[in-house]
């Protein structure tokens, strides 16, 4: 196929040799399997944010540290200089999140370093030598649902542990290859402890694979990991092998209003009991 004009300087610098074909176009990116040498992989090109139709990008940017002050700065205005640095920004945040999950032995793509803007990283396979499917395409028994919801719930909590939350986990961002689920596109990554979406990102990440695993295995509906998993976080008793039950006791005790308004009203008399002892007390200090 015709050599895209973003790929070009790798070439130049013979980081790749061929563009084999596109894999696929979403809406923060294109995607390509290319070789290099005799290995053959990803190379992720992202578009600009005129091109994207990624919604909501702010709530997954905040509590982001840009590069630099100056570039802290200028990522928070709307200049041209601005809008350059957001998009760094945007693209090191999955370049990071890789390397970093990657590192702590979560199940992502390897990755093999930014060239020119463009992420090189592992093509994952099928048990056929062929791109993997995404979830969402794959057929599975229900042994194979409560497996791999299993495995993913592991996962999440590994992520949630070196401070991470996907922040668009679903059945279209993860692929199935030959040993199982494997996480992608990370862009969006959001830091567990700087972001203030990050409950309600979480157990929408977790929910999202109830339902998918849940359409076939229905005993996973009836979970509540986001729940039990955020308590156990939130406690700082969160660790990767952190043994879980899916099981969550929500507070259902009825607040007793009566009493509430009545603890109200007492409070209101003894304010006002002060302030009139207050002022009987400046009258006596005063004589006419």
């Amino acid at each position: 196929m015709k050599t895209p004009k973003t790929l070009l300087p790798l070439f130049d610098d013979g980081i790749i040799d061929t563009v084999v074909s596109r894999l696929q176009s979403g809406k923060e990116a294109t995607v390509y399997i290319v070789t290099s040498g005799s290995a053959t992989r990803c190379a992720k090109v992202y578009k600009q944010s005129q091109q994207r139709s990624f919604h909501k990008a702010a709530e997954y940017t905040e509590g982001r540290k840009a590069r630099g002050s100056r570039n802290a700065r200028a990522a928070g205005k709307r200049t041209q200089y601005g809008r350059k640095v957001q998009e760094a920004e945007w693209k090191n945040a999955e370049v990071d999140a890789l390397y970093k999950l990657y590192g702590a032995d979560i199940r992502v793509p390897k990755p093999f370093g930014v060239f020119d803007g463009v992420l090189l990283m592992e093509l994952v396979l099928d048990a056929e030598g062929r791109p993997a499917p995404r979830l969402g395409e794959v057929e599975m028994t229900p042994a194979q649902a409560v497996e791999w919801h299993t495995f993913m719930i592991r996962q999440i909590v590994r992520m949630l542990c070196v401070g991470l939350i996907h922040g668009d986990l679903s059945e279209y961002n993860v692929l199935v290859g030959p040993d199982g689920p494997v996480i992608i596109d990370l862009p969006q990554a959001v830091d567990a402890a700087s972001n203030n979406n990050t409950f309600r990102m979480f157990a929408r990440d977790v929910n999202n694979l109830r339902a998918t695993f849940g359409r076939v295995a229905p005993e996973i509906l009836e979970t509540e990991y986001a729940l039990e998993i955020w308590g156990l976080y939130e406690a700082a008793e969160l660790a990767p092998e952190t043994p879980l039950t899916g099981l969550f006791t929500r507070d259902e005790t009825a607040a007793d209003v009566g009493a509430v308004l009545d603890q109200i009203e007492e409070a209101r008399r003894e304010a006002e009991a002060r302030q009139r002892g207050r002022e009987e007390a400046e009258e006596g200090s005063h004589p006419s």
